[in-house]
Order: C-alpha cells, then sequence, then structure tokens
C-alpha cells in the first residue's frame, strides 16, 4: 500500500505536469487557475508521492459536495503506469468517502476510452446514458463532449441532474 497523502501546495508543479502529459489541453484550467483551487474548501488533491524523487506518483482532484464526490482529474504520471496505483487511490477513496462518488469519462468511441470505462466499471463505476457536456474551462478553450460515470450503480435522472447542475455552478462556474 502506497503513502497516500493530500497534496500540499509544494506538489503542484508535480502535479500540473502529469495534467499536461494526461489530458487534452480543453480539458483543464491553465497553471495559475488550477493552482487557486487549493483555497477552495470543496476541493482537495491526494497523491502517491515518491520520496525519492520529491515528485508525485499519481493524483486525484476531488470536490466533496453535500449529496456526492466528483473526481475532476485522475492521473498517474507515465513513468509509474501498470503497476496498480490507480485502482489503489480508487480503493483509498471508496473507502474513506460516503455516498456516491462521479466522474467524467470520453464517450466509448475509441479504444483509449473503452479501456478507461472498462477500468472505472472493474473499479465499481458505473456509466450512465444521460447526455453531458463538459463546459469550456475558459473563454479559449472549448467544451467537450463526455459522460458520466457513478458509484453504486446507475443514478436515476433526477440525481443526474443533480449532479450536472452542482457541477455546473461549482465546478465549471457557469
Amino acid at each position: 500500500m502506497s503513502n497516500i497523502r493530500k497534496a500540499e501546495k509544494k506538489d503542484f508543479d508535480s502535479i500540473f505536469s502529469i495534467i499536461e502529459e494526461s489530458f487534452p489541453a480543453d480539458e483543464y484550467r491553465d497553471y495559475d487557475d488550477h493552482k487557486r483551487l487549493f483555497d477552495r474548501s470543496a476541493f482537495t488533491i491526494y497523491v502517491i508521492p515518491d520520496d525519492e524523487e520529491q515528485s508525485i506518483k499519481a493524483f486525484i482532484t476531488l470536490w466533496e459536495f453535500d449529496d456526492f464526490a466528483y473526481i475532476e482529474h485522475f492521473a498517474v504520471s507515465q513513468k509509474y503506469r501498470n503497476q496498480g496505483l490507480g485502482g489503489e487511490l480508487l480503493n483509498y477513496l471508496a473507502k474513506n468517502l460516503n455516498g456516491t462518488v462521479c466522474l467524467e469519462v470520453e464517450p466509448p468511441v475509441t479504444e483509449t476510452a473503452k479501456r478507461r470505462i472498462g477500468f472505472y466499471e472493474r473499479n465499481g463505476f458505473t456509466l450512465n446514458e444521460y447526455p453531458y457536456i463538459q463546459p469550456a474551462f475558459s473563454k479559449d478553450k472549448k467544451p467537450v463532449e463526455l459522460m458520466i460515470m457513478t458509484s453504486n450503480g446507475k443514478v436515476s435522472k433526477e440525481e443526474f441532474e443533480l449532479i450536472k447542475s452542482t457541477l455546473y455552478k461549482e465546478v465549471y462556474k457557469v
């Protein structure tokens, strides 16, 4: 078991470099906007550190709301992939959070997207078929067509609308 802990501001550069290597540009905030999230009480980043190299092996960003938790970004540094670290982080959250956890995924149209969905399904998440658009993170970025996966099985249309409206208001500020 790795030494999972909450991130500190000193970890941010290492985390952001993993974000840049793991996500398309339209799927994350710019450096300064992302760093400001540390000041939001609902937002936490959990990390698996590489203490020897003073860097981060893997991280998961989490928003905790009254009715559910939302995983915004989740990635393992390329150097440490295929070592079970992603599953370890998801198991840690499952044991330490109450209620539903949700996350966004690309629709299952590419092999990479299908593999990613399969990984989340093996870790207890279910794909919900409701249409969903991730709003643009800033004026210079585009909205992205995604889908919502949830722990504890599929959600009703009503629960989905609550998740969507909360994300739009609290995370994307639209």
